[in-house]
């Protein structure tokens, strides 16, 4: 009896270890294949390349948003959970200096170009995501954020890129809306009106994944309670396929830091809504370094001057214009990648690291 007993217990505890097998089978299968769709497009000497992957699995922005998390770390503990459920993986996230512009070209294309700039040195992911409830994208993360500079060296790196859809710095959709985060030198916007909370990764993610126009966005980031993520504030742009460009900001003069809408063909790290209180030669507290004004202004200057004759190349200059070698003592130096979006016609041009004779494009709609 005893002995049937424990053939019975062997046969129940089998019976668990079969059933935990078979839905991690399932759990991972399509995150697996999103692991087989990494590939590594550049070799460059200094070991900072580009990469890009395919979204295989499902995954949920409502859910991660409906955890709850009141602070970084739960975010970050929800992402993984959503990304690479039942493994441990560590990620954090960056300070973003940059600079941003949005310009119709002769031809009527609409243009918003991006430069990522970040005193640590990095690697690249283009992610192009294809969730069934929302639209085509492609976004770009940074990969040092996750420990995963050389992306397909081994399994530890190739999970890590698993939480790519939710790091992602900048992207466009196939609608034409792109959109971009900045940082600001303001204490970390939280607001708290009783509205589910979205952290900074995640409102570019849920831009891309559900906006169809800069209005639309607008509309979809009013519905959340806005959450800074690791210490830093942070203000975005986002443009369309019409030529719609603004920054979006949350006044930093206010208890409630309320959401403030501003149109602006360029953006730097400093506050669109205050521009008249930045001086270019000083600091200006929380409203922004003088330094970053003088690059907004060194893009805007090749705009005007070529203003009706403006095409991609102009663009690109402008964006070089603002670009940045590496200052040691200023976190927002050190271009790390430049992007020039075609809103019209929903592709990227993309240069990693000022390798300005070296581009790469991606079309979702093809």
């Amino acid at each position: 009896m005893a002995k049937k007993a424990i053939l019975r217990i062997l046969a129940g505890l089998l019976a668990v270890i079969l059933i935990v097998c078979i839905g991690f089978g399932v759990l991972y299968f399509t995150r697996l294949q999103t692991i087989k769709t990494l590939e590594k497009i550049t070799d460059y000497e200094d070991g900072y390349n580009l990469y890009t992957m395919t979204v295989k699995y499902d995954y949920s922005i409502d859910d991660i948003i409906n955890s709850g998390y009141t602070d970084m770390q739960e975010f970050v503990d929800a992402v993984v959970r959503e990304s690479l459920p039942l493994l441990p993986v560590n990620i954090k996230v960056p300070s973003y200096g940059c600079s941003a512009l949005c310009t119709t070209t002769t031809d009527g294309n609409v243009l918003m170009g991006r430069n990522y700039d970040f005193k640590l040195d990095t690697s690249a992911l283009m992610v192009l995501c294809e969730p069934k409830d929302g639209y085509k994208s492609i976004s770009f993360a940074a990969l040092n954020n996750i420990g995963a500079d050389r992306a397909t060296a081994g399994l530890k790196t190739k999970m890590a890129c698993l939480t790519a859809p939710f790091i992602g710095l900048d992207g466009i959709n196939e609608k034409g809306v792109s959109v971009a985060v900045l940082t600001l030198p303001s204490e970390p916007t939280m607001q708290d009106t009783g509205k589910p909370k979205l952290a900074t990764s995640l409102l570019i993610r849920l831009v891309l994944d559900r906006a169809a126009s800069t209005r639309e966005a607008l509309e979809l980031i009013r519905e959340y309670d806005i959450f800074s993520s690791n210490g830093r504030d942070y203000h975005f742009i986002i443009s369309d396929a019409s030529g719609n460009s603004v920054a979006v900001e949350f006044d930093c003069e206010s208890n409630g830091r309320e959401m403030v809408v501003t149109p602006t063909d360029a953006i730097t790290n400093f506050y669109i809504m205050y521009a008249d209180k930045v001086d270019p030669d000083q600091d200006n507290g929380m409203y922004g370094k003088g330094s970053t004004k003088k690059r907004y202004t060194a893009m805007l200057d090749v705009l005007e001057a070529n203003k009706g004759t403006v095409d991609r190349d102009v663009a690109w200059e402008a964006l070089k214009a603002a670009a940045q070698d590496l200052n040691p003592e200023d976190i927002t130096s050190n271009t790390q990648w430049s992007i020039m979006f075609d809103n019209t016609n929903a592709r990227a041009e993309f240069v990693l690291r000022r390798h300005w004779g070296e581009s790469f494009s991606f079309e979702i709609r093809d």
